[in-house]
């Protein structure tokens, strides 16, 4: 039988039950109600309709009465308990469903979001178009500039105009130029290259990077400046032998 039905089978019940008590309240007040000259007729009536029900029978009927009401009333307090905990879980899974659908959405779009920099990123470096390294000609102009790029790199002074005017001089731009008659010569260490150094001063003056050869007209020029920056202030300060 469903909760439903059982409910109104309890309605019923109380209704007889109800309606038994007030019948028998009323037997025993019109019984009471009775006057004392019609004696015999009292007691010929009580002999024919004796009442069914004593006080205690009453009592027993209100308590039935009592006991399902009380019983109706926690049995609607159960059912009412178990929809609000139906109801609170719902509500928590809802609200479960929900924070996992929005950590999903903060996701993904933190994904995308990496995505598009890297994609950004990536388009920024296809941009940038590398930088062709610098080439020189292979003649005494191209062994100047060259050599004028790596002393300033490494702080040696100097110019164009007095590199020039001293490699002319010592040996009229012929990098394979070699001096055998000097007293460098005859003590066994001949000036050799652009500008006329010799072994021992080239070794302590080479500037790392270059060529370790005297015949190389970059390493020679380079060194030689490191040698008379160290000497004389600057290879623009030499205007003769050094």
């Amino acid at each position: 039988m469903s909760k439903k039905s059982h409910s109104r089978a309890l309605t019923k019940r109380h209704k007889v039950a109800i309606a038994g008590i007030a019948t028998l309240g009323a037997a025993a007040l019109a019984f009471s109600a009775v006057p004392s000259n019609a004696e015999t007729t009292t007691s010929e009536a009580a002999s024919s309709a004796k009442v069914a029900y004593s006080s205690e029978q009453l009592k027993g009927l209100q308590s039935d009465v009592t006991e399902q009401l009380a019983e109706t009333n926690l049995q609607s307090q159960a059912a009412a308990a178990k929809k609000a905990a139906a109801k609170k879980a719902a509500a928590e899974a809802a609200a479960k469903k929900k924070a996992a659908a929005e950590a999903a959405a903060k996701k993904k779009a933190e994904q995308e979001r990496k995505a598009k920099a890297a994609a950004s990123r990536s388009a920024k470096r296809a941009a940038v178009k590398p930088v062709a390294a610098k080439t020189y000609a292979n003649n005494l102009d191209g062994w100047i500039k060259e050599s004028l790029d790596i002393m300033k790199s490494k702080g040696i002074p100097g110019t164009y105009n007095g590199l020039h005017r001293n490699i002319i001089r010592e040996s009229s731009g012929n990098p394979n130029a070699i001096n055998n008659w000097d007293i460098n010569a005859i003590n066994g260490t001949p000036s050799i290259g652009l500008l006329q150094i010799i072994k021992p001063t080239f070794d302590a003056y080479h500037v790392s990077g270059t060529p370790f050869s005297q015949y190389d007209p970059v390493a020679n020029i380079v060194a030689s400046a490191n040698y008379a920056a160290d000497k004389y202030g600057s290879i623009d300060n030499v205007n003769g032998a050094y």
